[in-house]
Parts: structure tokens; sequence; C-alpha cells
């Protein structure tokens, strides 16, 4: 006869510790959640990426068979006037972009930040740049950028007695010209992070300032912006890579001209693999893209990195 009092036969789990099915399923469901956009980014991400990397060490010939020639498709990028001309355009577009949308986003998010019913719909309409269809965007630009008298933006400029620009139609303006378009549709992205950022900053700060009598410049320098400088990071990283990057706006608006003048590295890319057919010197064009872009948030990583420390 056994006893009440003695311990039941079986496996129980211990308290605080859940079945081994228990904690596998979670996770299971998880990636089976996954698997779908994960497949999609497999097929069409990923693996187009290796083959970039394999087709950069070959002279691609459609129908010849492809020919190896290890890091020739590399020196020729490095040796090429062009391609020289075109990661410098690219550098200072983005330079230009990046400081740009994010002083005018700041700027923006200082001025709208507030409990005000109304500040919504502000929000709203400046947001809509961002979600309009670049390339709708940048044709509806390239109309406004008219170089004739009556063009809009040279009768806007002639209303302040600035005579009409050629903006598109000079080289010295072409690549100024699309970087103007690049800040206008950046800063709302950026700004509407900064007014994620901004609500985060402890209103006492703000508060104990006014009292101690500090101006408004001195709150935003000594208050707002340290509070915002894991903002300024992640923003910086974003814009810059998105200045890398820039295809659409420049080929709806140029093409690359006028004589290569506002010639970017996307654009390049894009001519040398689909008008050329030079594949692999396009692949190898967009494996530097590729490694550019990976230095730079490596870079800026490490410095805010250290910069925490």
């Amino acid at each position: 006869m056994t006893s009440p009092l003695a311990p039941a036969r079986g496996r129980t789990a211990s308290p605080g510790h859940p079945p081994k099915a228990a904690r596998w399923r979670g996770p299971l469901i998880a990636w089976l959640f996954l698997a779908p956009a994960l497949l999609l980014f497999l097929y069409f991400k990923f693996i187009p990426m290796f083959v970039g990397l394999w087709k950069s060490l070959f002279k691609v010939q459609t129908f010849l068979g492809d020919e190896w020639v290890g890091l020739r498709n590399y020196q020729t990028i490095m040796g090429d006037d062009e391609f020289g001309a075109a990661i410098w355009h690219s550098v200072v577009l983005a330079l230009g972009t990046t400081v740009g949308s994010l002083v005018l986003g700041l700027g923006l998010a200082l001025l709208i930040e507030g409990p005000a019913r109304y500040l919504w719909f502000v929000r709203t309409a400046a947001f809509l740049p961002v979600v309009t269809t670049m390339a709708a965007v940048a044709e509806v630009w390239r109309i406004m950028f008219h170089p004739a008298d009556n063009g809009m933006l040279n009768v806007i400029i002639g209303w302040a007695g600035v005579a009409p620009q050629p903006w598109l139609a000079s080289e010295d303006s072409s690549l100024w010209s699309i970087m103007l378009m690049s800040i206008w549709r950046g800063t709302p992205y950026d700004m509407m992070i900064f007014l994620a950022g901004l609500v985060g900053v402890d209103r006492t700060l703000y508060e104990a300032a006014a009292v101690d009598g500090a101006s408004t410049w001195r709150r935003l320098r000594h208050i707002t912006l340290p509070a915002l400088r894991p903002v300024f990071w992640i923003l910086f990283t974003l814009a810059a890579i998105r200045g890398l990057r820039v295809f659409v706006e420049v080929y709806v608006l140029t093409n690359g001209g006028p004589n290569g003048s506002s010639e970017v590295l996307m654009t390049l890319i894009y001519k040398l693999g689909f008008q050329k057919n030079e594949l692999g010197v396009a692949s190898a064009g967009g494996i530097v893209l590729f490694a550019a872009t990976l230095a730079l948030t490596v870079i800026v990583q490490m410095l805010r990195r250290r910069q925490a420390t």
C-alpha cells in the first residue's frame, strides 16, 4: 500500500523551468512567420549579391561563355577617370544631402514639436514628400527646373531679383540642383525621427534651465542637442547611405548629364551593365559601392561607441 504522502512518480516540470517543447514553441512560431520574408530576401537580395561578387571576377560574355579575369575589373574601375568622377560626385551629393537634410529636419522638428492639435496636419503635410514615388517627385522637379525665364523656380527667384538660372542644363549647377531636390525629399524623414527623439527629452531640464535664466540658444545647445546625439548618429548613417546609393533622381533629372557633370556611381553602373553590356565591370562597381557603404556604417558605429564610452 502506497502512502499518500509519497511523491508521485513521473516527470514534473521544476518551477521556473518550462518544458523543453514549450521553450522552443515561441521561437519556432516566430521563424515560421518570418520564413516567407526571409525566402524573398534570400532569392532577390542575398543570392544576387553573391552572384554579383562572382561575376565581378569574370568578363561576362552572354553567348560565348564567361572568361576569368580575376581582379582586372577592379583595376579598370580604379584607373578609369569616369569612375573617379562618379565616385566624387556621389560623395559630394551624399555629404550635401546629409548635412542639408539634418539641419533643416532639426529646424522643422523644433518648430512643430508640441502637443497642439493642429500640428498633426502640419506634420502630415510635411511628411508627404517621403511617401511619394521618387520617379514622380523627380519628374515634377524636372519641370520646375525648366531653365527658361518662365520656369517655375526661375519665376520664384525672380521675385527676389535673382537672374534666371540654367539649373539642370549647366555643368556647374546640375549636381547642386539634384542636391536641392534630395534635401527637400530627405528633410521630412529626418524631421519625424527628430520629433521622436524630442519626445524623450526630460522637460524638467528645460524648466530648471529657464529658472536659472538660460536663453533659448543655451537650452538648445546644452540640453536638446546632447539628448539628440544618438538620433544624430542614426540619421547621419542613414542619410549618408541614402546619398551614396542615389539613382532614380539622377536618372530622371539628368541621366548623368550634361557631359557627365552629375554622373554618380549608381547611374554609371547601370549604364555599364544594361547599355554597354559590360556586366563584369558593372558588378565590380556594385561591390565597390557595397564596400564603401559597409565601411561607412562600421566607421560611424565605431565613432558612436567610442564617444559613448
